[in-house]
């Protein structure tokens, strides 16, 4: 597959390829593309096997538009729009592997069901500790 075309909105990268089938990715996971203006959006390459923006230092492989997780979990999005948060401290004050957290963030690793239920629990936890502070 090889994506011919693109377009964004604020939320969402579009791709469209060569059979004119649309898709469409997060830009929570490209935080520098999310962040850019229009015209920085607008200066990037096609290369053999993604898209290239060398004044952001961005790459999307034309692959990546095809991955099951193009909209990021509950789990996900926490971590990813809230980057004040110091994700290995959180690990630790939970009791698990910050590099396991930091994988369950990016996609690289998927958690249980009961491991994502206990990850957002301990968030509810510190903001209610938060709010009674």
């Amino acid at each position: 597959m090889k994506i011919t075309k693109i377009w964004f909105d604020a939320d969402y990268i579009y791709g469209m390829d060569e059979k004119e089938k649309e898709y469409k990715q997060s830009l929570l996971w490209y935080p520098k593309l999310r962040d850019a203006s229009d015209e920085e959006r607008s200066k990037y390459t096609f290369g053999m096997g993604g898209i290239h923006w060398r004044n952001l230092d961005e790459d999307i492989s034309f692959e990546s538009f095809e991955y099951d997780d193009a909209e990021p979990s509950a789990l996900q999005r926490f971590f990813l729009t809230h980057k004040e948060i110091n994700v290995a401290e959180f690990a630790r004050s939970m009791g698990i592997n910050p590099t396991l957290l930091r994988n369950y963030i990016n996609g690289f690793k998927k958690p249980s069901k009961e491991r994502e239920d206990e990850i957002i629990s301990h968030i509810h936890k510190l903001g209610e500790e938060m709010l009674a502070a």
